[in-house]
């Protein structure tokens, strides 16, 4: 019989930033469902650059090349006018979730504010272990399992089924995991060697929202229904998962899902497939870690990151294979950028790729627009699609889809690439800034080209390659470079040097090519010290519960 519990959690806000996610100890007992909870989320900040016109700072605060200041951000990152931030424009989809990008449904707009109480087949506030049961929820908007009160419940070998045709789904399953199968707020749920099923709208596996943790080990996740994501983290909450199989059949449910408020997921082992239309593997708007991973979207982008949130990724296989909208200015497999909907704070997003393959099904590999971004590959094995239409694209956009103010929302980059080989052209528009490193041996075989298609009236943008002493451009088309710092080789894909000539017409290198690279600057040497690097996994792994 079902059974319903009330208690108000007091000290909540509304907040627009990540929360910080907390391990709690946990004292709990079974109790009666439906805990309150007062309104949660977000503050907005705006990230801010110094200004100048060498090439930017790394995040934590090397110099560029000639020691010179970073320049400003571009204009953009405001919101317009200092107003909140826009509703979706029409044709975004389904809210809450990560569809947005793809065009396949949109991140969740400004109105919810928060749920009043949980239901649930079983609520827990003290300690409990349960082993071998089958645990069934039918009802509307129900979570089978719902951890409070600082309890920690363990479930092992258990089976968890969440079916309904009335539940709703949207910002509130995918904000605070109302529907989840298995939800954590405030304690510590460790699963072990389960099976969780879901169809019903908004059904994530697992979600961990708040203060409340997740240990999720050697389980089977699948999902059926819109906004139901495999494993989940919102608000702040943490969630760990080794060795688990997920996957995903709605729209906006991405296998390794994230939302507004933020947390932290370590993900370590484990197969995560996302099948549904505008789907990610993985949904970014928190603190990610995952290791040794398969991770593959069917009918969307790989990746998608909003805001200041970072992934990182340690020889995992990733493919993407987004389908082609005449909504969207190009077709990508990573996406950076901010979206203005507010489920993510203004900022840096970063990208972090060591080892594995990165595979594209359709489009091109990397996009970001409308945000500061730093993204890192490093000896990462890249499958192109056969019509890829670019390896990096670093511009503003046509807003058609609420991404900032058309021709003052580009983007500003640091791109690193070590022991890299890249393929395929990098894009830049003239009110964004990219800085393109190539080190430890990389090479990009591909022209750079400025394309002010995206940038309305134009600015003051710039893109700066560096290329250490060891790594190489192979040029395929004139390629326009604001300040060229070459240590290493640069020729044609015959291998004929390419004229190197100033905007003022300053021959600075005579090439046999056909190709010309033009530039504002250009040096024989290169100083790296601004590049990227990866953080170790071990900085993040953790330990299983």
């Amino acid at each position: 019989m079902k059974r319903r519990y009330l208690a108000a959690v007091m000290g909540l806000v509304l907040a627009i930033a990540p929360v910080n996610a907390y391990m709690v100890s946990a004292e709990s007992a079974k109790t009666e469902s439906s805990t309150e909870i007062t309104e949660q989320a977000l503050e907005e900040q705006e990230g801010q650059t110094p200004d100048g016109e060498q090439p930017p700072e790394k995040p934590d605060g090397e110099q560029m090349p000639d020691g010179e200041q970073p320049p400003e951000k571009p204009d953009g990152e405001q919101m317009p006018d200092g107003e909140q931030p826009p509703e979706k424009p029409d044709g975004e989809g389904m809210s809450g979730g990560e569809g947005g990008p793809g065009g396949q449904g949109g991140p969740g707009g400004m109105g919810q504010q928060g749920v009043d109480s949980y239901d649930a087949v079983n609520t827990y506030s003290e300690d409990a272990q349960i082993s071998g049961e089958t645990i069934e929820s039918t009802g509307k908007d129900e979570n089978a399992v719902h951890v409070t009160d600082g309890a920690k419940v363990e479930l092992e070998d258990v089976t968890v089924s969440r079916t309904s045709t009335e539940s709703t789904g949207g910002d509130s399953s995918s904000f605070y995991g109302v529907g989840a199968a298995i939800l954590t707020t405030d304690g510590t749920a460790v699963i072990k060697n389960s099976k969780i099923t879901t169809d019903a709208a908004g059904g994530a596996g697992v979600f961990a929202y708040g203060d409340g943790v997740a240990y999720v080990e050697n389980c089977e996740i699948e999902t059926q229904q819109d906004t139901s994501g495999g494993i989940h983290a919102a608000g702040g909450g943490t969630l760990y998962a080794w060795d688990v199989t997920a996957v995903t059949n709605g729209g906006s449910a991405a296998a390794i899902r994230s939302d507004r408020g933020g947390g932290i997921m370590v993900v370590d082992g484990g197969s995560y497939t996302s099948n549904g239309f505008g789907s990610p593997a993985v949904y970014c708007t928190a603190d990610i870690s995952i290791n040794n991973a398969e991770l593959t979207a069917t009918g969307s982008e790989a990746v998608c990151i909003e805001g200041l949130n970072t992934l990182r990724l340690y020889d995992c296989n990733l493919s993407g294979n987004m389908t082609d909208d005449e909504q969207n200015d190009n077709t990508w497999t990573v996406i950076v950028y901010q979206s203005m909907s507010g489920d993510s704070e203004v900022g840096n997003g970063t990208f972090q790729m060591s080892g594995g393959k990165l595979t594209s099904g359709n489009g091109g590999i990397f996009y970001t627009t409308n945000t500061e971004s730093t993204l890192t590959l490093e000896n990462v094995e890249i499958e192109h699609a056969d019509d890829s239409e670019f390896f990096l694209q670093c511009t503003g956009n046509n807003n058609a889809r609420g991404w900032g103010k058309a021709g003052d929302n580009g983007a500003d980059c640091l791109f690193t690439g070590i022991s890299q080989t890249m393929q395929g052209d990098v894009i830049w528009d003239s009110i964004s800034r990219l800085n393109f490193y190539m080190t430890e041996g990389s090479t990009l075989t591909g022209a750079v080209r400025q394309d002010d298609t995206w940038a309305g009236e134009g600015g003051d943008g710039c893109c700066n390659v560096v290329i250490s002493e060891d790594s190489s451009w192979i040029v395929t088309g004139d390629s326009r470079v604001s300040d060229l710092y070459a240590a290493g080789t640069i020729t044609d894909d015959t291998g004929a040097a390419v004229t190197i000539q100033g905007t003022d017409g300053t021959v600075y290198a005579e090439g046999d090519s056909a190709y010309t690279i033009t530039v504002d600057s250009y040096s024989e040497t290169a100083d790296v010290s601004g590049a990227g690097t990866v953080d170790s996994w071990e900085n993040h792994a953790a330990e299983q519960a």
